[in-house]
């Protein structure tokens, strides 16, 4: 790491190149095209990107200035992670902004969700950038090897990183911990019953009860454990599971969710009429963690033992 030129010597400039590079490429693996279909625009993707190049550079940058007993580097992490709550805050600003153009709202409570979900993945990419580069230096330090071999170490135990920490932040799914059957709609006056099970009175309108009778379409969510309705009937975890269907199939015009009998009922008038699609949309809407209340309640594989 010797250099006593202003200009930066090929070793540092290989291992920042490589770390920045791999951490790049980690955030670009975290960009998950979905159903839920966020970012769904090539601005969106385009800020990802950046900001997560930028978040592998700072971890890039960390093993040379240490190196060289640069500790105002320091400095610039503070500063990053700073800019990285900015992030956050700005996605959680522009998604509230869009509550009003959507066909139901998709709740504070998941918004707060998706921003915190982009500020860690900075994150990533700086720990994955910042453990490539530590890799590079450790074999030039104590092992030395051919460039190339540099190179390729580094991005093992970069993407290693990388995939322990998509593991470690994966969340779970209503699949988790619930099943979803298709309900009978019955209508009974200006009454909505699912199974049976009373839903609303505010089917006064003959239009809307000729909708529900000829286009409505219902699901039945049925909690696994009885503990698992504490985070199904939380009404910001109802809230993002009718947001995601009333995205995937639109809404004519009517929506109503509803906990009875220890299960939720979502009950509406979608534009795309399938029984299959609203099932397959419940089970992949991602539980909330703010609705985690304990880990060892929400531990699938304890079964909740508590």
């Amino acid at each position: 790491m010797e250099n006593n030129n202003d200009i930066i010597s090929p070793e540092v400039l290989i291992l920042i190149l490589t770390a920045t590079l791999v951490g790049t490429i980690a955030r670009i693996l975290s960009i998950k095209l979905d159903y839920r279909q966020y970012p769904n625009y090539p601005n969106g993707y385009l800020i990802h990107i950046v900001t997560g190049a930028l978040a592998a550079a700072l971890g890039a940058f960390i093993i040379p200035t240490l190196m060289t007993e640069n500790f105002t580097a320091v400095t610039f992490l503070g500063l990053a992670i700073q800019q990285f709550r900015e992030v956050r805050k700005i996605e959680r600003e522009s998604l509230l902004d869009l509550e009003g153009n959507e066909f139901a709202e998709r709740g504070k409570a998941y918004i707060d969700g998706i921003a915190k979900i982009f500020e860690s993945r900075n994150y990533v990419a700086l720990i994955v950038s910042f453990s490539t580069a530590l890799t590079i230096q450790l074999l030039r330090e104590f092992r030395p090897v051919d460039t190339w071999l540099e190179i390729a170490a580094g991005a093992a135990v970069g993407f290693t990183i990388f995939y322990a920490l998509k593991h470690f932040t994966k969340r779970q799914s209503v699949r988790d911990i619930a099943t979803v059957t298709v309900g009978k709609i019955d209508i009974r006056g200006s009454e909505l019953y699912v199974d049976d099970m009373f839903i609303t009175n505010l089917l006064g309108n003959e239009q809307g009860k000729q909708w529900f009778q000829e286009e409505g379409i219902a699901a039945v969510i049925h909690p696994n454990k009885e503990h698992f309705r504490i985070t199904l009937e939380n009404p910001g975890q109802r809230q993002a599971i009718l947001f995601e269907v009333t995205r995937r199939m639109g809404q004519r015009i009517y929506s109503f969710q509803n906990p009875g009998d220890g299960k939720v009922v979502i009950a509406l008038v979608p534009i795309i009429h399938s029984t299959e699609l609203l099932k397959e949309t419940i089970l992949l809407t991602p539980l909330l963690e703010t609705v985690k209340k304990s880990p060892e309640l929400m531990d699938v594989k304890q079964g909740g033992s508590s």
